[in-house]
């Protein structure tokens, strides 16, 4: 497998373990929620780049998008 799948796949579980625990979801549920989010799509193309970053940061991306219905990058 290469180096990019790896860190993709890695960050999903990162996303689906936050999901659990934080919001006492079940693991089936907390995979159809990443899955289906536009935030799996951005990590899973490459070419946005977004699989490099941390788990917590895309967390909350996720967040924005279940809480807002889109993505948004808030300046800190």
């Amino acid at each position: 497998m290469n180096i990019r799948k790896e860190l993709i796949e890695g960050i999903t579980q990162e996303l689906i373990k936050f999901l659990c625990e934080d919001e006492d979801y079940s693991i089936d549920q907390a995979m159809e929620i990443v899955y289906n989010s536009k935030i799996f799509e951005k990590i899973s193309d490459v070419e946005t780049g977004l699989y490099k970053e941390s788990p917590s940061f895309i967390y909350e991306l996720l967040k924005d998008e279940l809480n807002d219905g889109f993505i948004i990058q808030k300046e800190q």
